[in-house]
This record gives structure tokens, sequence and C-alpha cells, in this order.
């Protein structure tokens, strides 16, 4: 009976149905009811049924092992009542009804064979018995599982009996921005407004219509399409983009285990022939679009970004990608043909307003996951601590990622539970399995001795705890700008008195400090004093370095010691002083020691002796010794260090 109808199934259907007669075999039962079926299309590998139920369902995560659970235990009581004589499998009638409804749902999506959904959407009608009554008792409706069962399969049909296969190779390699963004996993998007709307503006175009977003790492690129994709969830863009999917391409997984030459094109054009066959459907993001351009290309093989050009060029693939300015006019611009199917937009790193706006917006996210509380202080304090002191990276990563570290060590403060209690704990553990051991023995007067430790081990436990509890009372459950400051410490190496302001006092008796280790030589300290003074009351251009002093006299009069007595004042450590010989830098080309090897020449990779040595530590105090022995050309670059505090390395960046 079976037979007539299995040649209108596709391969997952006949697979879920064989898995349903395999239980519906273990439980002694002959006769293959719509249970049987539901059992089946739940219990496959990677169920695409459980999958629909998630996604229809995100608030109740186990709803398909709830259903399972009642179907199991309603078969298993029916089994005991039938007794377990096992004959030859017969359908149901309401499982011949499935058929034919399943049928008609697979003629309404026009498709030519019956799908896993199609058999799914069967089961609801009254005519399957049973089982609808159970998806209506979890809550489950036809119009709603219908609704998320179109979004899911995103405009293709199944015409071939081995299509839902097919389908699977973007579950495989791809991730869906929109369903993260329907079940709430995504952090909300605060602004962003301009560069949202310029990319639905390009989408819409009819043809090249494949933004790529151009920015520093950490200035929100990523976030951007995770808006589009809330955007789309929330039906706030326009007709054409309605109902759209988003999905980020994985290349490292299209890449793993592509062992066999042609293996990863064999991938990439299943990937693009299902995106094409959606007719417009799914848009493809490609995180570090760069990655596409050589990924593939070995042994001879095609790379990626050849074979999607004439889908890109012909508009029926759309691609949003994201790179860094340097990657992109690495890889990307240098090849023309490639360039010229993406329109590429600017992501501006924000300014410290706007990612104050960004912290509040991601505030409720981080106090829930660390069980504490932000100050409205400490959201400005990570904004403008990042900007200030972590210079080598982006706004707003870096503030945010100061929140989460800040947020993190206060939790752990507030949780952890000291070692004397854990290994008190540990003791009385023992001790039970010890008093378990004794009674199986019959030692009852062991066990009347052990249950006297065990009591006297509890009235510890309880008077460590009271003293814990009281000690944790006395920490401030919320996160201060001092525990912004704290980290920012621990990064850069600055001590927190610097970040904080607090060092009045300190500076006051600056000179007396100073004088413990350089004795004498009073006018040069009470000048530097003075001028360190000055700065620190803020009586200075923004970006001109603290200080700048030229240390006159012979030999052995204390030039070095007092530099090394200022690194000790300032960072509390006089080894954080950078000390160049510049005896060094007698030749014209030394200067690519300072600065790094420019391209093409030995070395480049490896940045220069001061501009490296700054960049990890930014806050720092430099010591140029024998300075009258240098190149000119020398003296030339550090004039750009004198007066603005700031070098730009081989590499173009900014220390």
């Amino acid at each position: 009976m079976l037979q007539q109808y299995i040649r209108y199934f596709t391969y997952k259907v006949i697979e879920a149905l064989d898995i349903g007669s395999v239980e519906m075999v273990n439980l002694h039962q002959n006769l293959l009811t719509p249970d049987f079926i539901l059992i089946g299309l739940l219990e496959q590998e990677g169920s695409m049924i459980s999958k629909l139920i998630e996604t229809s369902y995100p608030e109740n995560k186990n709803l398909s092992i709830q259903i399972l659970e009642k179907l199991f235990a309603d078969q298993e009581n029916q089994a005991k009542f039938k007794g377990s004589t096992i004959q030859q499998i017969q359908l149901s009638a309401e499982t011949e009804a499935c058929f034919e409804i399943a049928q008609q749902e697979s003629k309404k999506l026009d498709d030519k064979f019956i799908g896993l959904g199609s058999m799914f959407l069967a089961l609801f009608d009254k005519r399957a018995g049973h089982v609808s009554d159970v998806l209506a008792e979890f809550g489950l409706s036809y119009s709603k599982v219908h609704e998320e069962f179109e979004i899911m399969r995103g405009g293709r049909n199944i015409n071939e009996k081995d299509a839902e296969g097919k389908l699977d190779v973007l579950d495989q390699y791809t991730t869906d921005l929109t369903d993260l963004a329907r079940r709430g996993d995504l952090d909300p998007v605060i602004g962003r407004e301009k560069e949202i709307r310029r990319i639905i503006q390009i989408l819409s175009r009819r043809k090249k219509n494949n933004p790529v977003l151009i920015g520093e790492p950490g200035v929100g690129k990523t976030v951007i399409v995770e808006g589009l994709a809330q955007r789309i969830v929330k039906a706030e863009v326009p007709n054409s983009l309605m109902n759209k999917r988003v999905k980020i391409l994985e290349m490292s997984e299209v890449i793993a285990g592509a062992k066999m030459r042609g293996e990863f094109e064999e991938r990439m054009k299943a990937v693009k022939d299902e995106i094409i066959s959606a007719h417009g459907n799914i848009i493809l993001f490609i995180d570090e679009l760069h990655t596409i351009v050589s990924a593939g290309a070995g042994a001879g093989g095609v790379d990626a970004s050849n074979m999607l050009k004439a889908a890109l060029s012909k508009g029926q693939l759309q691609c949003i990608g994201a790179t860094t300015l340097d990657e992109y006019k690495k890889h990307i611009e240098t090849d023309k043909a490639l360039a010229r199917r993406f329109q590429p937009i600017l992501v501006q790193e924000p300014s410290i307003e706007e990612t104050i706006s960004i912290l509040n917006g991601l505030k409720p996210k981080y106090e829930s996951h660390h069980s504490i509380a932000f100050q409205d202080e400490t959201i400005e304090a990570a904004a403008k601590l990042s900007e200030k002191h972590i210079t080598d990276r982006a706004l707003p990563d870096k503030a945010v990622d100061l929140l989460d570290e800040a947020g993190s060590e206060k939790h752990l403060m507030l949780s952890h539970i000291p070692p004397v209690i854990r290994k008190l704990e540990n003791r009385k553990n023992e001790l039970i399995q010890k008093q378990k051991d004794f009674f199986a023995d019959q030692k009852f007067q062991e066990v009347a001795h052990v249950r006297q430790e065990i009591l006297e081990l509890d009235n510890k436990i309880a008077d460590e705890k009271s003293i814990w509890k009281s000690e944790i009372s006395k920490v401030d459950t919320w996160v201060t700008p001092d525990d912004i400051a704290k980290v920012v410490a621990t990064w850069t190496g600055i001590p927190v008195d610097k970040i904080l302001e607090t060092e009045a006092a300190k500076l006051t008796h600056m000179e007396d400090n100073l004088h413990k280790r350089v004795i004498g030589q009073n006018n040069a300290i009470v000048a530097v004093s003075n001028a360190i003074r000055r700065n620190r009351a803020g009586l200075k251009e923004k970006h001109k370095p603290i200080g700048a002093f030229l240390f006159l006299g012979p030999t052995g009069v204390g030039k070095t010691e007092l530099a090394k007595a200022l690194a000790e004042f300032l960072l509390d450590d006089e080894n954080r002083l950078i000390r160049l010989d510049m005896s060094e830098y007698m030749e014209k080309h030394s200067i690519s020691k300072i600065i790094g090897s420019p391209p093409g020449y030995v070395g480049y990779d490896e940045g220069g002796q001061l501009t490296e040595k700054v960049r990890r530590n930014p806050y720092t105090v430099i010591l140029l010794d024998e300075l009258e022995k240098a190149h000119p050309d020398v003296f030339n670059i550090l004039l750009q260090l004198l007066d603005d505090g700031r070098l730009t390395d081989a590499h173009g960046r900014v220390t």
C-alpha cells in the first residue's frame, strides 16, 4: 500500500517514514499511524521540522522534545493495551488521509514532490486523528507554522526527489541572521541610520545591487547588517525587501575538509545555485569579503570570487560584503571586474556622543548577563577613557569591551566563593560518602561519629558564609568609573591615578620625589616638575606630548638618571622607559629603524623600533640618549614627535 505513494515523496520524507516504521516495530505495533510519521519527522538527523517548530515558537525551546515524549508515552500505552503481536505493516486510514492532504499541500506550494513541510502541515488536519490533537494541545497552529515554512523555503520549489538534501547546503554553510533577529538573539542596533538606509538603497537597485561596507576593525560593520536583518523582521523595509532572509556565508566551513580538487568549487556552486533558485529571497552576507578572492584558488582551482562574478553582475545573487580599507585596496580594488560589481559604503568610527548612545542601548544586555548594574557615569567613562587611552582600536568596539570586562570583574568579585568554604564543602562531601559506606557495612558507631563531624562542619561552613556575605555586602554592586579605569590600567599599563586624575597631592610634592633619586640639579627638577604640573592642569594643546625636555651637560651629572626618575614617578616603574641610543642612528637610512622599513624591503612586517614599542605602551617616557650623534634626517622625523606627539609608521598607522 505504501509503495503507491513513495514515488511522490522526496528522499527525506521516505527517510522519516523509515524512522517512524522502526519506532512502530520497536513498540510491537503493525499499524503505521500519523503519530509515527511525526515521530520520524522529529527524530531525523538535523530535523528540519524541529527547526521549523523552534523558529515558529522561539519562546519554548524544547517544544519538539516535549511533543516527541508525549507521542511515545501515548503509543507505549496503546502497545500495552493491544499486546505484542507483530504482523505485516499496514497503513491506517488516517495515514492514507494524511498522504492525500500532503499531496494537496505540495500542489498549493507548486512542488512536484511531497516534501517534509507538506507532510508536516498535513498532520494539522483533523482527519489525521490523534496527532492533530497533540499538536493543538501544545499550542501549534497551522497558520503560524505555514507562514514560517514559507519564509524558511525562501521561494524555492521541490522539483526533484533530492531537492531537500540540497536545501541542507545553505544550513550547513550559512547562518540565518533574520532567524536570529526573529528569536531576539541579536544585540540592539543604535544609530547607523545613514548606513542602513544606504544599504537598502543599493539592494533595491536592479543590477549590481551589492553593497560592501568598508571601515576599520571594530567600527560596527557586521552590526549594521544585523540592523538590516532586524528591520526586515520588524517589516521596517520597502516591499522589495520584505520577507527576505540575510544569511552569513561561513567561508571557513565551505573550505574545511575540501581535500579533493574540485570539492570546494562543488560546495560553492551548490550554495550559489540554492541562492539563485530562491529567486532573490536570500541576501548573502560575506564578512571579511577579501577572503573570497583567494579561497579555493590552490592547486589550480577557481577562487570563490570568480565563481560569483557572473551572478553578482546579472543581479541573480544579492550580496553584502564587509572588509577593512586596507584589505579592500589590496584584494578587491586590484580586481577591477570584482570591484565594479560592488558599491562601497564607508563606515566611519562613531563620535564619543554616538558611542555613549550605543552603550546605553547595549547596557541592559550586559547588566542581565553579568547580574550587575552600570552607572550612567560609567557609560560615559567607558567611551571617553577608551578614546583617550586605547589608541590602536576603534570605537565603539573598544568601549563595549571595556564595559564588558568591567562587568565581568565586578560579577566575579561578587560571586567568587572563598577557597576556605570550598575546602570545607569538599570535606563535607567526603564525610557524607564515608557515612554511606559505614552504613552499608553496618558500622553504626562509626556512622554516629561521622554524623557528628558533619554537624561540626555545617557550623563552620555557616560561620564562613556569614563572614563572606558580610564582606560582599560592603562591595558596591554598581560598576563605577573607577572600575572602568582599573580595566584601562590593566590593558595599557597606565597607573589608575593618572587615568582618574587623582594625583594632585602627588604632583604637589613632585620635586621631593625626584630629589630622592637625583641629588642636586635643583633648577632642572623644578623646570621639569612645573612643566608636568602645567600639563596635568590642562594648560596644553590637546594632542601635544606631556613634555619635551632637552637635558644638557657633561657625562655623569644625572641626565639619564633624571629620565629614569621621571618614568618611575609618572608610571610607577622605571623600566617603562623607552631608551634609544642615537649613536645607532648616524646613517641616513637608519630612519627605517624608527618607523619601520618601507614596503618591499626586508623587515617591513616587523615595524619600527620606536613606533612598535609606543604602540604597545602608549603612555611612556622616551629617552633619546646622545642625541647629537644622530643623522640630521633623523632630527627631521623627530620634529613631528616633539611637536604633535605622534609618528606615522611604514604601515601608515599613527602612533
